[in-house]
């Protein structure tokens, strides 16, 4: 059995298109040869506390790993290290990353323990893992009719490699502000990806479920 961590940070919390396509992974994951169990984090409805002056001065400090002011960022960075698979789901928001996942990234990528920095730059300390991420926007960035900037991706793609994760595929939700006809082709876009991905059951095209 292997185990899989979810971390989602929608607005729209369990409703958000993302967050149900996560859902769908997941099922078809445990249904699989080497089902999964799943460690879910919603940074939305649960959110992390902002970093404050003790949390900065243990880091600068050099403090031990097992100071109590590291327990949340330790508790963050274990449930990666027990992980086998990594999925993400979360809006693009401003351009880039929503707020409250970018809180967990600052938890995380932490200096001699995610990480450690040389001579030739930052290199990652955890293991490598396959890791989906899936984006959803209300406009267009990464298709034909994009006309906006995407800073998220490259920039979540750099923060995963630099505590060592670069197995990272992103897949896109787009236009979802445009009407229901636009958010019904963005789901049927997506969920092909996904399938053939091998990530979803591709005789068995899962209808959203709006009431979980």
């Amino acid at each position: 059995m292997t185990c899989a961590l979810f971390i989602h940070s929608s607005p729209y919390a369990r409703h958000a298109h993302a967050y149900q396509l996560g859902l769908d992974i997941l099922d078809y994951t445990q249904r699989g040869a080497l089902p999964a169990t799943v460690i879910e984090r919603d940074l939305t409805s649960d959110p992390l506390p902002p970093l404050d002056d003790n949390y900065a001065t243990a880091l600068t400090s050099g403090a031990a790993h097992t100071d109590d002011r590291f327990a949340l960022s330790e508790k963050l960075i274990s449930e990666l290290e027990s992980s086998d698979t990594l999925l993400l789901a979360m809006p693009m928001h401003n351009f880039s990353v929503p707020a409250a996942f970018k809180l967990w990234i600052d938890y995380v990528v932490r200096i001699h323990r995610s990480f450690t920095s040389t001579k030739t730059g930052k290199v990652g300390l955890l293991t490598d893992r396959p890791t989906t991420i899936l984006v959803s926007s209300g406009g267009f960035h990464c298709s034909e009719h994009a006309v906006q900037p995407d800073f998220l991706s490259p920039y979540v793609k750099h923060v995963l490699a630099t505590i060592g994760i670069y197995d990272v595929v992103f897949h896109y939700l787009e236009g979802l502000t445009s009407g229901e006809s636009a958010v019904a082709s963005a789901l049927r876009a997506t969920r092909r990806q996904l399938q053939n991905a091998g990530l979803l059951d591709r005789h068995n095209d899962y209808a959203r479920r709006a009431n979980r």
